[in-house]
């Protein structure tokens, strides 16, 4: 549990230090601050629960092709099984990368759109296990999945 700590803290000091350089900006004009709470873009918006879904499929390809394969050889070689597990494992560690690549071009395009329509400089995130943003800002999380339909 010692990395769940570490991101707790490292969370709340990127926090402090966006609420700091916010200060020091604000003296300088206005910032336009945003959140998006990308947990629920993630469930809610269309776009990015296909990508998730179809991610799953493959996932749960990849792992009944691997256990057909140990099905259809019984007496496979401990060194084989050990092969065709990390073959196994190869394969949807490149899957899982595909698809959290797809997610963050969808949600960035998704973002980078409202940031410009609202004329916002920060958008932070607001999800509720991780939050960047305590209090303030506009909540932008309906725009986006709106994008994302």
């Amino acid at each position: 549990m010692k990395g769940y700590g570490s991101m707790k803290y490292f969370n709340k000091a990127a926090a402090a230090l966006l609420l700091v350089g916010s200060t020091v900006l604000a003296g300088c004009g206005q910032v336009h601050v945003g959140t998006v709470d990308r947990a629920r873009v993630q469930e809610e918006a269309p776009q990015l629960k296909s990508v998730v879904d179809e991610a799953n499929a493959k996932l749960m390809e990849a792992q009944q092709d691997a256990q057909s394969k140990f099905t259809a050889n019984p007496n496979m070689t401990a060194e084989e099984s050990q092969q065709l597990q990390m073959d196994t494992q190869r394969k949807m560690a490149g899957l899982q990368q595909m698809y959290s690549i797809q997610l963050e071009q969808k949600l960035n395009a998704a973002m980078q759109d409202i940031v410009k329509e609202k004329k916002l400089d920060v958008v932070l995130d607001s999800s509720k296990k991780y939050p960047s943003v305590l209090s303030g800002g506009v909540d932008v999380t309906d725009e986006v999945i709106g994008k994302l339909q």
